[in-house]
This record gives structure tokens, C-alpha cells and sequence, in this order.
């Protein structure tokens, strides 16, 4: 089968940062595994991470991808979830071969149907970021529509593909969201979107919710390097708010700055639960289903922005330098193996 992998981590410029594979059809399913015929994928920030140059060597080749759509072809002998034919999209695990290969195998408690009114690209589209954005509101941040409408939430760097779905998610919840953005398409994009105020995060992020009128904000959920915003994230968060972050650590912060306010600090990492194998695994299953059912339902807007097809090492490469920019809205997608 086709696939695009890389031999060693080069700078995505590098002649042989990608290579066209031709490797074996994987054969072996785990009980609860699929076996699905990858249709479409998409890159997000992860993916760069994993290929940008670092030591470590490859032994043969690697495989990078974790967002993907396709239909399934096989099924482990004790898979109820899903069946032969059926359309699916998911985001992957860390641990096992990517998404960036014809045929690709995955566990079925972390793969949801797709979006009956979605083709293949646009479903790509929404696996990791929907993912993400919904465990850090529900599962981590625990927001309740029924309690908490009319709450304040400010997302830092919200024309990412994560900040796209969480702004909307934010507002079906009833919270007024704060989104922040720099460049006048992403301002735009956000607001298109249904963020209600719009700042800057280049400027001082207290000093312009003061400006709205805002002492605070109840929470904050953190984009875009942590210790970057920790101090004016401790500065604005609310009493008794929470905050949550998905970038990691590259220097030490003062936790106890948050003691004072009796704050709540959460991490958020979609691929905690396939890592581990959580008993509650199969959550990822149920929140792609809810995220299929509000597209069908026309109360998600899409994030796709900008694709290409099909998949093979220039349209990788184009991609990757396109994320590496950060100047990317929405999501990024390839499209049909050829």
C-alpha cells in the first residue's frame, strides 16, 4: 500500500523530510481493532512536533498522522461498535502507526461514525480539535449549560483548528467567549464563528478585558504556549475559575499563584485516554458521535480552510510548512491516495 513517512526528522525545506512509501497492508487486528481505508487526512501541530529535526534516529521508516476519515474494511473478533463499510473518522493514538497510509488500524472505542452530510475531507477535518476542544470544556472543566450560562470564557488563540470548535461549543453552552486573535482574516473567522468580543494576544490581555468592561473571566482555555500567558492568565481568571491548558511546559511557572483564588489548573491531552487505556476509553466513541450529530444538525460549522489532493509527499510537505507558519486558520487536509 501507499503511504508518506520519513526516514530521519529533517526541517520540512529538506529534500528527504517526506518520502513516498510502499510498505505491506497491516494484517494483524486486535480484538477491539479496526482496519480502515484511509480516504482523508489532516496535519495539526502534533504532527509537526513529531517529524521537526531532533536526535533520535528511525530504525526502518515512521509513519506520522493521527486525524483521518475512511471506511472500515475489517473488524477484530470482538468489535460491536462498528462494521465492514461502515464511514468513520477519529484521531488515532501516539503509540501505533499513523493515519498518513492507505489502510490504517485503530482501536474502535476511539472512532466515531462521520457526518452523514460531510464528505471525507471536511470530516478529517474535526477528530483531534473536536476532541480537545469538548474534553477540555466538559471533561476537564466540567461547563454545565444548565448552571453555568452567562459565564465568561476567554480561549487564547482562537482561529486555531481547536479554538474554531471550542468557540462554538463555548457558545451552544451559553458562556460569552473572548477569543483571541491578531490578524484581520483570523478576527474575522473568529467572529464568524460566534466569538462575541475579539482581543489581541500580542497586547496585554488584562488590560483589554478592562477596556470591554471585564474584571475577569471565569474560564480560560490556553492554546497556545503555557508559560507564555501564566502570568496574565493568574491575573484575569476569575475566583474559584478554572484554566486549561494543551501546550507543555518548556520552563517552570508558579502554580501557587493560584492558590489565592482557590483556581482549578487542568491539562488536556487528547490522546490520554488511548494511551492508557482508560476505563473510559470509549468516551472519545460517544463525543465523535455528538460532534457527527451537530453537524448533521447544522449547529457546527466546519473547519476545513484549505486542502490538498491527493496525498503524497509534495502536498505533505506543502501542508506541514503551512501549519509551521502559524499563520494557518482552521484546519488543513489532504485529500485521496493515487
Amino acid at each position: 500500500m501507499k503511504a508518506v513517512g520519513l526516514k530521519e526528522y529533517l526541517p520540512i525545506d529538506a529534500e528527504n523530510s517526506f518520502l513516498d512509501l510502499e510498505i505491506e497492508k497491516p494484517h494483524e487486528l486486535k480484538a477491539r481493532d479496526l482496519l480502515v481505508e484511509v480516504k482523508a487526512v489532516s496535519v495539526n501541530p502534533v504532527d509537526i512536533g513529531a517529524r521537526s529535526p531532533k536526535d533520535s534516529t528511525i530504525k526502518d521508516y515512521r509513519i506520522l498522522g493521527w486525524d483521518a476519515s475512511g471506511i472500515v474494511t475489517e473488524v477484530g473478533e470482538n468489535c460491536s461498535l462498528f462494521k465492514i463499510g461502515d464511514e468513520v473518522f477519529y484521531a488515532g493514538a501516539l503509540e501505533r502507526s499513523g493515519t498518513n497510509a492507505q489502510y490504517h488500524v485503530v482501536d474502535e472505542r476511539i472512532v466515531g461514525r462521520k457526518p452523514k452530510n460531510m464528505d471525507f475531507a471536511n470530516a478529517a477535518a474535526l477528530p483531534l480539535t473536536s476532541l480537545t476542544a469538548w474534553e477540555s470544556l466538559y471533561d476537564r472543566m466540567n461547563i454545565d449549560k444548565s448552571k453555568d450560562a452567562g459565564k465568561t470564557i476567554l480561549i487564547i488563540n482562537g482561529a486555531g483548528g481547536v479554538g474554531s470548535v471550542a468557540i462554538q461549543l463555548a457558545k451552544m453552552s451559553g458562556l460569552k467567549v473572548i477569543a483571541t486573535a491578531s490578524r484581520d482574516e483570523s478576527i474575522e473567522w473568529i467572529k464568524s464563528l460566534g466569538a462575541d468580543e475579539v482581543i489581541n494576544h500580542h497586547f496585554s490581555l488584562s488590560k483589554q478585558l478592562a477596556e470591554l468592561g471585564l474584571a475577569g473571566t471565569d474560564y480560560i482555555l490556553n492554546l497556545y504556549s503555557t508559560e507564555k500567558n501564566w502570568d496574565e492568565m493568574c491575573k484575569i481568571i476569575n475566583p474559584e475559575g478554572h484554566m486549561t491548558s494543551i501546550t507543555r511546559l518548556n520552563k517552570p511557572v508558579n502554580l501557587g499563584a493560584l492558590m489565592d483564588k482557590s483556581v482549578s489548573f487542568h491539562w488536556e491531552l487528547m490522546f490520554t485516554r488511548a494511551k492508557y487505556e482508560t476505563p473510559d476509553m470509549v468516551r472519545q466513541h460517544e463525543i465523535l458521535n455528538g460532534i457527527a450529530q451537530l453537524i448533521e444538525t447544522n449547529q457546527l460549522t466546519p473547519t476545513l480552510k484549505k486542502e490538498f489532493s491527493p496525498i503524497n509527499v509534495e502536498n505533505m510537505k506543502k501542508a506541514h510548512a503551512l501549519i509551521e507558519s502559524g499563520n494557518s486558520i482552521g484546519k488543513v487536509v489532504l485529500s485521496d491516495f493515487q
